[in-house]
C-alpha cells in the first residue's frame, strides 16, 4: 500500500510505532521496521546522549530498514541535554525524527540540514497548522482517544482527522484508537496517510516490557482508562490502577489548589517500576482507549501482516462490494 507517508519515509506499510517511554527500545523499533512499518526509539528513555547513540547502533544491528527517534521537548527547570540528543541522532545516521511536546522550531534547521524528516505530534488542528508553518514534514494527529497526553480540547478522531484533512497540506497520520485494519481504512478514509500505534504495540511479543503490562492491556476494556492531571492542564490518559485511584482522590480532595508536588509520588519515576518490574499499581502509566480492541499478544510481524491483510480485504471486498451492489 502506497501513501504519502510510505513515500516520505521509505517504508512498505503506513504504520508507525510511536515513541513511548520505557517501551521504545531497539528490540521493538527494529521489529516494527523489519515488518515494513516505521519503528521509533524513545530518546528521553535513555539517560544521556551517549546511551541514545548506543541504542541507535543497537537498532541498526537489528534492522537495515528505516527507523526513527522520538524526541520530546519538555518544559523543565533543568532540561535534558537536547543539543547532545540531537547530535546523537544526526551522527547516528537517523533519517526520521518524531518530535513532541514543545515547539521544535529551534531544532528544525539542524535536523533538516542533516537530511532528517520531522513528524510532529499534535492534539489539535491549530497546533498541526503551526507545525506545518514552521517546516515540519508531516504531522501525527492525536485524538482524544489516545494514551498519554491528548491535549485539553477533548476532540476525538472522527472529528479531528477530517478537520485536519481540510486544513493541512503536509501528510499526517492518525494516532489514538488505532488497532487493526479497520482503524487503518477508517483513518485513510478521513484523510490520513497512515496510522500511529502506541498501546497496540506494547501488547506484542517483542515489546521489552514486563509480561504483566501486556496482560493488563489485554484484560482491560475501553472503560478502564482514566484522565489524570486535568486540574494542572497536563491531562494524561492512563490505565486505572491503585496508584491512579490515589492520584484521583488527591485531585478531588485538593481541587484547584493541587500542585504537581502533591502527586509526584504517583507520576514521578513510575515507568521503570511498571515497565521493567511489573509493579502495575506504582502510579499512572499511559494506555489508550484502544485497549478495548486488544485481545492478544502477537508478534509484531504477525500483527502488521494481519492489519494490512484486513485493510486490503475491507477495501477490495466489503467496500468494493457495496459499490458493485449500488
Amino acid at each position: 500500500m502506497k501513501t504519502q507517508i510510505t513515500e516520505l519515509f521509505g517504508i512498505e506499510h503506513p504504520i508507525i510505532q510511536g515513541g513511548m517511554h520505557y517501551v521504545g527500545f531497539a528490540e521493538l523499533a527494529a521489529a516494527v521496521s523489519n515488518a515494513g512499518g516505521l519503528g521509533i526509539l524513545t530518546a528521553l528513555t535513555q539517560p544521556d546522549p551517549q546511551s541514545l547513540a548506543r541504542e541507535i547502533r543497537r537498532c541498526r544491528e537489528l534492522t537495515d530498514k528505516p527507523f526513527g527517534v522520538n524526541l520530546t521537548f519538555l518544559p523543565a527547570r533543568n532540561p535534558p541535554d537536547y543539543p547532545g540528543y540531537v547530535r546523537a541522532i544526526i551522527e547516528g545516521g537517523v533519517r526520521i525524527v518524531e518530535t513532541a511536546g514543545n515547539n521544535p522550531q529551534k531544532w528544525l534547521p539542524m535536523l533538516h540540514e542533516a537530511g532528517i524528516k520531522v513528524i510532529h505530534k499534535c492534539t489539535s488542528v491549530r497546533h498541526a497548522l503551526k507545525a506545518e508553518s514552521i517546516g515540519c514534514d508531516a504531522v501525527s494527529v492525536d485524538g482524544f482517544e489516545c494514551g498519554g497526553h491528548p491535549g485539553e480540547d477533548d476532540v476525538p478522531n472522527f472529528i479531528l482527522l477530517p478537520r485536519a484533512a481540510d486544513e493541512l497540506r503536509v501528510p499526517f497520520v492518525a494516532s489514538g484508537g488505532m488497532a487493526d485494519g479497520r482503524s487503518l481504512v477508517a483513518a485513510l478514509a478521513m484523510g490520513a496517510s497512515g496510522i500511529n500505534m502506541g498501546t497496540r504495540f506494547v501488547a506484542t511479543q517483542e515489546a521489552p516490557v514486563h509480561q504483566k503490562v501486556k496482560q493488563a492491556i489485554v484484560a482491560a476494556t475501553e472503560l478502564d482508562t482514566r484522565l489524570v492531571m486535568r486540574p494542572l492542564r497536563n491531562t494524561e490518559r492512563v490505565l486505572n490502577n491503585a496508584g491512579v485511584e490515589r492520584l484521583l482522590e488527591k485531585e478531588r480532595r485538593l481541587g484547584p489548589d493541587i500542585a504537581f508536588s502533591d502527586i509526584a509520588e504517583e507520576v514521578g519515576g513510575v515507568y521503570p517500576r511498571v515497565m521493567k518490574d511489573g509493579d502495575l499499581d506504582a502510579g499512572a502509566w499511559s494506555c489508550g482507549l484502544v485497549a478495548g480492541l486488544i485481545h492478544d499478544i502477537p508478534g509484531v510481524g504477525e500483527l502488521v501482516e494481519r492489519i494490512m491483510r484486513q485493510a486490503e480485504e475491507i477495501v477490495a471486498q466489503r467496500l468494493q462490494g457495496m459499490l458493485a451492489r449500488a
